[in-house]
């Protein structure tokens, strides 16, 4: 049974090609079980509250810290129920969208989805694939001003996904048709 989740950053919801090309990942790959989190809808920032409860040893938290980092919790499990992580990143200002990088705060746990080593960090989510479907509207992929490609690769490594794929229809404005399509011919081939 294969899982895939499928995690959408646009702030827009009927035109957002991040979105569309999602859609067709996610139908490409025929998984058994797709879980969509639209982090449009928001998602909790970390505070105070969340920092302590972290640093707290799991069997001394209490039931405030718990809660505290519940949402972190179930989009941890999310993950760890994925066979595939299929992620529209959509380059909002050269970087990732304010909801995006609150997804990965939310994810990135000390000892839950990373370790430190005596040879630095170590990811502990393994045998996960992720598939990066990127949108920009003038930003062209790995160029010096797009801070949002490989911050991603490195921030999935960081935590043990080191197999990633990039998909994207970047530079839209310059000829968006063109970028889309070949974008959909790069998911088609995708197995």
């Amino acid at each position: 049974m294969t899982s895939i989740l499928n995690v959408q950053a646009s702030a827009s919801l009927e035109s957002s090609v991040t979105r569309m090309l999602a859609k067709a990942a996610v139908t490409h790959l025929a998984a058994d079980n797709v879980v969509t989190r639209n982090l449009s809808d928001g998602i909790k920032l970390l505070d105070s509250d969340w920092l302590t409860a972290n640093s707290t040893p799991a069997a001394e938290r209490t039931e405030a810290q718990k809660n505290a980092l519940a949402l972190s919790d179930t989009l941890i499990a999310e993950i760890n129920d994925a066979d595939t992580l299929v992620i529209g990143l959509p380059i909002y200002n050269f970087g990732v969208p304010a909801a995006l990088k609150a997804w990965i705060d939310q994810i990135a746990r000390v000892g839950i989805t990373f370790s430190y080593s005596e040879n630095g960090p170590v990811g502990l989510l393994k045998n996960k694939r992720a598939i990066i479907l990127l949108a920009s509207g003038g930003t062209k992929m790995g160029s010096d001003i797009d801070f949002a490609s490989e911050y991603m690769k490195h921030i999935l490594g960081f935590i043990g996904i080191t197999d990633v794929t990039i998909i994207a229809a970047d530079a839209l404005m310059q000829d968006a048709n063109a970028r889309k399509t070949e974008a959909l011919q790069l998911i088609a081939e995708l197995v």
